[in-house]
């Protein structure tokens, strides 16, 4: 299995910058197809984006479309998440998920991923 840990969250004004990171441990990272989902008090998790093994396709939900952008990079093991002009709505745990798949989907649904950090704050201050 996959163990991932989340990194690089924290608070930030509107419209400012913050990226975040997964690093992923254990098993070959490019074999898993990896997200990013949110959690916000009283919400239920959603998915922000995600990105197939290799790169090569990419898929965000439309409220970060232009505003966010996922990469990874399989030599070292990380997934990362570029957020600008941030949007207090945007507050929320930020989790990384991995799915052991080399199919070009994207899966946007929380239970196709099996494995998960334990999340990272980010809080947008208005």
């Amino acid at each position: 299995q996959v163990q991932l840990v989340e990194s690089g969250g924290g608070l930030v004004q509107a419209g400012g910058s913050l990226r975040v990171s997964c690093a992923a441990s254990g098993r070959t990272f490019s074999n898993y197809i990896m997200g990013w989902f949110r959690q916000a008090p009283g919400k239920e998790r959603e998915f922000v984006a995600g990105i197939s093994w290799n790169g090569g396709k990419t898929y965000y939900t439309d409220s970060v479309k232009g505003r966010f952008t996922i990469s990874r990079d399989n030599a070292k093991n990380t997934m990362y998440l570029e957020m600008n002009s941030l949007k207090p709505e945007d507050t929320a745990v930020y989790y990384c998920a991995a799915r052991y798949s080399a199919a070009p989907y994207i899966y946007t649904d929380y239970s196709a991923y099996a494995y998960w950090g334990q999340g990272t704050q980010v809080t947008v201050s208005s």
